[in-house]
């Protein structure tokens, strides 16, 4: 069994299936961390932008309108990894599983 494991870690097609997912999840990672951390950093550091409201008459703040923005983007961009998941990766994975099974 440890045979195969050698072979699939030594598969080309295997390492480059390895640095996309990589590339794409650090990348997506790298976008919603600079999202919560600018978030948190107005809100540490200029509060008085987040404390607008949006409406005259309103309770509803433009800190609120973004932190919910942050959490639809966290939520599109885990949409976007799952699509390009089924997409892209598992055809390669694929690929590498019958190339490493049929020698």
């Amino acid at each position: 069994m440890h045979e195969i494991y050698k072979k699939i870690r030594n598969n080309p097609n295997f390492l480059n299936l390895v640095r996309l997912r990589n590339k794409i999840s650090w990348g997506l990672t790298v976008i919603i961390i600079s999202c919560y951390f600018t978030f948190i950093t107005i809100i540490a550091f200029a509060p008085n932008i987040f404390s607008q409201k949006i409406f005259h008459d309103s309770v509803i703040t433009l800190g609120i309108i973004i932190g919910l923005l942050i959490i639809l983007l966290s939520i599109f961009l885990t949409g976007v990894y799952v699509y390009i998941a089924n997409k892209k990766l598992d055809k390669m994975n694929q690929k590498v599983i019958k190339q490493v099974t049929k020698n």
